[in-house]
C-alpha cells in the first residue's frame, strides 16, 4: 500500500487512565512521589491503571469504509477521539492524511447558548472553513438540516433529532476527506436518515469513512471491513461479514452466560466472501436481473459457518419446487417449499426452526420461523427425536449475485430463546439474469399501462 493511498495509519495506540479510590489518593499522588524522588526513595503509586485502549494498530485507505464495533466501554469512543485529535494517546501514533469531519457524541462541539446559525459558523470554522466559505454554504447547510425557524433559536431548546440534523448538515458541507460517525444516526427520523445515507454513499466513492454502530445490519450494508474492540484490545479485524458473524456469536454468548456454551462450527473449506468488488457497493445504477430471473440453489451445509450448543442440531436444508417441474433451477415467482430438518439432543420444550435469506451485504431480505404454527399447536420434542419445519411461499425475484440462507434451531419464544444451532450459509442461491430491475427484491408485475385521461 503506497503512502498516497493511506488516509489513517494507527500504530500501537494506547490510552491509560489513572483510577483513584479516594480523593485524598489523588492529592498523595501529586505530592508524595516528588518528595520520594528528592529523598532518593522508591515511588509509591496511589492509583490503579485502566487502559481504555492498548496496542491498537490498523490502516484505513482512501475510498474505504471501516466499521468499529464492540460493547459499550470497549474503547470505541476513545479511539475516535484520539483519531480526531480531541484526546491525546498515552502510547503509539496516529497519522491522518486529510481533513477530518466527525459526528461523535450528540451535540458535542455545540454551545447550548448559541443559536443554530451561530453554531454552524463556530463548527464550520473549527473544521477549517473561512467566514466567506461558510456564507456561501450556509443556505445548503440550512436546507440539509431542515429544522425551519429553529435555526435562529438557542441549541439548548433543540430535540436530540434536531441536534443531529444540524451537526450532520455541517460535516456534510465542509469538503472533508475523512468522515467519522459515532452512532449519531440512531436518533434521526427515517426521512433524515435516508438523506444522510445518500450523502454517505456518495462520500464513500472517494472519501475514507469510519462508522461506529451497534446496528450490525447497517455495518454490513456500509462497510467493507470491520474492527472489533473488546476491553480496549483488537479482538478481530477483517472482512465485515466474518467479523459480524463472530460478534453476533459473542453477544449471544454474553446473553446466555455460563449456562450454555456456544462452540463454532465449520466443516470443510469455507466459501469465499460474497463481496465482488468492495469499491463498487453503491454505484447507484439499476441492478441487472432477468425478465424471469434464474436461480440455482446450492447446498452448502457441510461448509456453513455458525455455532452450536449441543442441545439440537440441523441435519438437512433443502429448497424444492411445488409447481413447474423439478430440479434445482428456479425462475422466481413459483411456489416453493423450504425444509429444515433437525434432531433434538436434549428435550426441547418449545422448539423453533427458522430461516433468513440475506444478500451479499448481510441484509435480511425475508424469512420466517415456526412460531406462528407452534403458538397454536404446541410441540415438545424429546431427546433423540428428529423433526422438521416446512415453509411454503412464492419465491421472489432477486437481483444478480449470491444469496445466503441462514437457518437455525432454537428453544423458547420470540422474546426469550436459546439458539442451539445456527448456520449462516446453509444454502447458497446463485442468481443469473439479463433484464434491468431496481431494488433488493423484484415483484411480479401483472399489468403495466399508460393512458391519456384528458382531465
Amino acid at each position: 500500500m503506497s503512502f498516497e493511498e493511506i488516509a489513517i495509519n494507527v500504530t500501537g495506540l494506547g490510552k491509560r487512565y489513572e483510577i483513584y479510590d479516594r480523593p485524598s489518593d489523588r492529592l498523595k499522588q501529586f505530592i508524595l512521589p516528588k518528595i520520594a524522588r528528592l529523598l532518593g526513595k522508591n515511588n509509591q503509586r496511589y492509583f490503579r491503571e485502566f487502559w481504555a485502549l492498548n496496542d491498537v494498530s490498523f490502516q484505513l485507505r482512501k475510498g474505504e469504509t471501516l466499521a468499529i464495533i464492540g460493547r459499550n466501554g470497549s474503547g470505541k469512543s476513545t479511539l475516535l477521539q484520539i483519531i480526531c485529535g480531541t484526546l491525546n494517546p498515552t502510547n503509539g501514533t496516529v497519522q491522518v492524511h486529510g481533513k477530518v469531519a466527525a459526528l461523535l457524541e450528540l451535540g458535542s462541539g455545540f454551545n447550548p447558548e448559541f443559536t443554530g446559525r451561530e453554531n454552524v459558523y463556530l463548527n464550520a470554522s473549527i473544521l477549517g472553513l473561512s467566514k466567506v466559505e461558510i456564507d456561501e454554504r450556509f443556505q445548503k447547510i440550512e436546507s440539509f438540516a431542515d429544522i425551519g425557524e429553529f435555526i435562529e433559536q438557542p441549541v439548548k431548546t433543540y430535540s436530540s433529532g434536531m441536534l443531529v440534523r444540524l451537526a450532520f448538515a455541517v460535516i456534510a458541507h465542509v469538503d472533508a476527506d475523512i468522515l467519522v460517525i459515532d452512532e449519531a444516526l440512531a436518533v434521526g427520523d427515517a426521512v433524515f436518515t435516508q438523506k444522510c445515507m445518500r450523502f454517505i454513499r456518495n462520500f464513500q466513492k472517494n472519501g475514507a469513512l469510519i462508522f461506529v454502530s451497534h446496528d450490525i445490519a447497517a455495518v454490513q450494508n456500509l462497510c467493507q471491513s470491520a474492527l472489533w474492540l473488546k476491553k480496549g484490545l483488537i479482538e478481530q479485524i477483517g472482512a465485515t461479514k466474518l467479523i459480524a458473524e463472530a460478534y453476533l456469536q459473542f453477544t449471544l454468548q454474553e446473553i446466555y452466560g455460563d449456562e450454555v456454551r456456544l462452540s463454532s462450527t465449520l466443516s470443510g473449506a469455507a466459501k469465499p466472501e460474497f463481496i465482488d468488488d468492495a469499491n463498487n457497493f453503491f454505484e447507484g445504477p439499476p441492478v441487472i436481473v432477468c425478465d424471469i430471473a434464474t436461480l440455482d440453489v446450492e447446498n452448502n451445509l457441510d461448509a456453513a459457518k455458525g455455532w452450536r450448543t449441543g442441545g439440537a442440531e440441523i441435519l438437512a436444508v433443502k429448497l424444492t419446487k411445488l409447481s413447474d417441474g423439478k430440479g434445482t433451477m428456479f425462475v422466481g415467482g413459483e411456489r416453493v417449499c423450504l425444509e429444515i430438518k433437525a434432531v433434538a439432543r436434549e428435550t426441547l420444550k418449545s422448539p423453533i426452526l427458522g430461516f433468513l435469506v440475506r444478500d451479499r451485504l448481510g441484509q435480511d431480505l425475508f424469512g420466517e420461523n415456526t412460531i406462528p404454527y407452534t403458538s397454536i399447536n404446541p410441540i415438545e420434542i424429546s431427546a433423540g427425536l428428529t423433526f422438521k419445519g416446512l415453509f411454503e411461499f412464492s419465491l421472489p425475484m432477486l437481483p444478480n449475485g449470491e444469496y445466503a440462507v441462514m437457518v437455525s434451531v432454537a428453544d423458547g419464544d420470540y422474546y426469550d430463546n436459546l439458539q442451539h444451532h445456527w448456520l449462516h450459509d446453509a444454502l447458497i442461491i446463485n442468481v443469473s439474469s439479463s433484464k434491468i430491475r431496481y431494488g433488493l427484491v423484484g415483484i411480479q408485475v401483472e399489468k403495466v399501462q399508460m393512458k391519456v385521461t384528458h382531465d
